[in-house]
């Protein structure tokens, strides 16, 4: 155990990609009713947003209706312009993804923007991948702080564990080991298991923390039970 392993910001960056279900759940008995799809295409129709959204997410994964991505990204953008912010976020997604849109990076910036300046943490987190990268913007990486930090503090966990990896590297950031294990215990608390392994190593080290041996056996033995490769390597 003498390594940090850091996950890629190219898997970081496509991992992010959540659509905000607003209300309901794709699976399980949250799914909604036939008699619910009704009331949301009436209500949708008569411009209201929460319900265009809620139709958005059942052409989106096929719900009681055929699935169509173009129509889903359609209702997303109804309610975007209404200026909901879970469908801010999905319509971004759509533009980022090149579902139901003509992929556009520089457009799926904006609707993150949107989103994440009303307090989606998701948004925001994306928005600081966006940074990391230069997709969409300019590559800027105390920005790309700046936005995974608010994300973070919303407790975000993969945020977390990003700001944690910047705080480690000096990316954006001064580099200061103690906030780097601070992070990543925020994260490692939620199960992200990349952080749970990178906080293990930090107590084996005394990098950031004081060393512990025996929580380092914790924090990699979480992490391993996971299916992390490395935690079970070591």
């Amino acid at each position: 155990m003498n390594r940090l392993n850091l996950i890629p910001r190219s898997w970081l960056f496509v991992l992010a990609v959540v659509f905000c279900l607003g209300g309901f759940t794709v699976h399980g008995e949250e799914s909604p009713s036939a008699e619910n799809i009704a009331e949301w295409r009436s209500a949708a129709e008569q411009g209201n947003a929460a319900a265009q959204n809620n139709l958005g997410n059942c052409y989106r994964n096929g719900i009681g209706v055929v699935k169509d991505v173009a129509e889903a990204a359609k209702w997303y953008r109804k309610a975007a312009e209404q200026g909901s912010a879970t469908a801010q976020n999905n319509l971004a997604n759509c533009y980022s993804t090149g579902e139901g849109v003509v992929e556009d990076q520089v457009e799926a910036m904006k609707w993150y923007r949107k989103a994440a300046e009303q307090g989606v943490a998701i948004a925001q987190y994306i928005i600081g991948l966006y940074y990391a990268k230069g997709e969409g913007v300019m590559r800027d990486h105390i920005r790309a702080v700046y936005w995974y930090r608010k994300a973070a503090v919303q407790g975000h966990a993969a945020a977390q564990n990003t700001l944690g990896f910047c705080y480690n590297e000096g990316t954006g950031v001064v580099k200061d080991e103690v906030e780097a294990a601070r992070w990543w215990r925020k994260a490692a608390e939620q199960g992200i298991e990349a952080a749970q392994y990178n906080l293990g190593v930090c107590c084996a080290l005394g990098k950031g923390v004081m060393k512990d041996e025996v929580e380092a056996v914790i924090w990699c033995q979480k992490a391993a039970e996971q299916g992390y490769a490395d935690a079970q390597y070591n």
